[in-house]
């Protein structure tokens, strides 16, 4: 599989079936490599993804991330088979250990300890039986990885790893850890607003959604901000994961992750409207590969 250079990851939840493969064709045609789709408390991205992959032609669908608590491991090898199958390769399962709040707040599941947890995953898919036709080549996988023991993990038992919410400085120590060989697909936050007031007032909603949950917090410390950056959502905080401006200056934060080491990097976009479920296809035309 080729996931080409950029892709990009989005919700589909505010979108009807129908108008999601339609999005998705029109991403095919912009150029973009790769689809990526979360999983929270809406679609399933493994039903959403066979359906997107049956109507589009070249575009590459990936999970991210679809959330190992939510089905058993040998379920989670058949769908990626499956799909892989289905699509003549063009299915990449990324999966994670999600957040202890979700899954236990939300879904009333106990939470393990996230290396030792998707470690022994990752085993038992490893050792679940297949007995349907198989897709002509392995299907790859990538774990959500942060930290530099899941980012070990990624690289010694995974095709790669999908960071969320990071930096370039985060791509470059990911690579140093990962070393040269293994996929890292990187998601950004993009916002084509070159005024600096707007685009960080657009940025927060968002921000808001995860400046609460445990395992992002601890890697933005780790790349060196501080807690009341994150708490208060400081400039400093959103000029650091974000990146907004030009479609230029998209471009370079794009670069930079690709420099430091990113072998695949997928833009999330935020809309100016303010709505999560409008995708913004004037920064997705201002940054497609074909443009």
């Amino acid at each position: 599989m080729d996931t080409g250079k950029l892709g990009v990851w989005y919700f589909f939840d505010g979108l009807s079936s129908a108008d999601a493969a339609t999005a998705a064709q029109r991403i095919e045609s912009l150029g973009y490599g790769t689809l990526w789709l979360p999983e929270t408390v809406g679609k399933s991205p493994v039903a959403l993804g066979s359906w997107l992959l049956a109507n589009t032609e070249r575009l590459n669908l990936a999970t991210g991330i679809i959330n190992i608590y939510h089905r058993e491991p040998g379920v989670t090898a058949a769908a990626q088979n499956t799909l892989a199958e289905q699509s003549g390769g063009r299915f990449l399962l990324g999966m994670g250990v999600s957040h202890k709040p979700l899954v236990e707040g939300v879904r009333g599941l106990e939470y393990g300890p996230p290396v030792a947890t998707m470690r022994t995953y990752l085993e038992k898919m490893a050792a679940s039986p297949y007995t349907a036709i198989a897709p002509e080549e392995t299907p790859p996988t990538v774990i959500a990885a942060l930290g530099p023991k899941m980012l070990e993990l990624a690289a010694s038992q995974c095709t790669g790893a999908h960071p969320y919410f990071s930096d370039p400085g985060h791509t470059r120590m990911a690579r140093e850890i990962m070393g040269p060989d293994a996929w890292l697909c990187v998601e950004q936050k993009v916002i084509l607003e070159s005024d600096p007031a707007k685009a960080r007032e657009l940025a927060k909603p968002v921000a808001k959604i995860y400046n609460r949950l445990p395992n992002y917090r601890n890697n933005w410390l780790r790349m060196g901000l501080s807690e009341d950056d994150i708490d208060n959502l400081s400039d400093r905080f959103i000029d650091t994961t974000f990146a907004w401006g030009s479609a230029d200056d998209i471009r370079n934060r794009v670069q930079e992750h690709m420099d430091a080491g990113a072998s695949h990097v997928c833009i999330q976009p935020v809309n100016p409207n303010g709505q999560f479920g409008d995708l913004h296809w004037e920064c997705l035309e201002a940054l497609a590969p074909s443009a």
